[in-house]
């Protein structure tokens, strides 16, 4: 009896056998997102970088992005560290060289195409191929984060949840948005979603998307502080310019190209609208 009970002790003292587990992949940090993401009418605060924070080697430290709008709801986009971005490329709008990322949405053919070059590295469609579920990208390239938020969008008379993305470009300390073919004002989950925005790229067509009363409010919403209109049609430029009182700067370009850093930021928000624009 006394022999079991040792037994019995030695079994219940020994150590368990360690059993291997999968550890989850480590999520990349995104610095344009509010930690108190998920509060009700938060306001997201100006982000000023240190040169150890992530993404921003010291070396190309506050150096421009350089914006250039091609057409419709493409943007070329070339940050410091040489990452070029297409953005809503649709093999049509191209831009000088072969881009290293091209990000679509599933609006329409004029936001997407099936046959990109094969020379592009990241091909990041805003949509997921199985019907009823949304798609997810937090992609570090170089000195560059991307990533995306879904929203729903009406596709030739059929709803088409999550065919849209709003595609985040995390650069310098600057946080770039592009609302690809955004038909639906945004709630506070999106706006906790998308967090900080410094520039912001917007389609300005007044009804293929939203009409101008709708977008003026999303921008309103999202206080960047450099405003891109996109997407028109005919002079609703004009329009959705209107809808902008004297806290809004505005400025008719000559160019098609706008450099940006973090320093560089306007103190007023202002609207550019880019030679092609208009």
């Amino acid at each position: 009896m006394l022999r079991w009970l040792l037994s019995m002790a030695v079994a219940l003292t020994a150590p368990l056998p360690v059993v291997a587990q999968e550890k989850e992949p480590p999520r990349n940090f995104s610095q344009c997102q509010a930690i108190a993401s998920r509060l009700p009418g938060a306001t997201f605060a100006r982000y000023e970088p240190s040169p150890a924070s992530l993404f921003q080697p010291a070396a190309i430290a506050d150096q421009p992005v350089k914006i250039t709008y091609l057409g419709h709801s493409t943007f070329h986009i070339v940050t410091p560290g040489g990452v070029t971005i297409a953005t809503d490329y649709n093999g049509w709008f191209k831009p000088p060289a072969t881009p290293m990322v091209a990000t679509m949405n599933n609006a329409h053919t004029t936001h997407y195409t099936l046959t990109p070059e094969p020379d592009i590295k990241y091909v990041l469609r805003g949509w997921s191929e199985t019907p009823g579920e949304g798609i997810k990208h937090e992609v570090a390239i170089e000195d560059t984060f991307i990533r995306n938020v879904t929203t729903d969008i009406n596709r030739w008379g059929r709803q088409a949840k999550d065919g849209n993305s709003i595609f985040i470009f995390e650069v310098q300390g600057l946080c770039i948005g592009h609302l690809g073919h955004l038909q639906q004002e945004l709630d506070e989950g999106h706006y906790a979603e998308i967090g900080r925005l410094d520039v912001v790229m917007v389609p300005v067509d007044g009804g293929l998307t939203m009409g101008r009363e709708s977008m003026s409010r999303v921008v309103q919403r999202l206080r960047a502080r450099v405003i891109l209109p996109m997407h028109r049609q005919g002079p609703v430029v004009d329009d959705f310019l209107s809808m902008f009182g004297p806290d809004y700067d505005q400025v008719m370009s000559s160019e098609s190209t706008i450099e940006v850093s973090l320093r560089s930021l306007p103190k007023k928000p202002t609207i550019y609208v880019l030679k092609g624009a208009r």
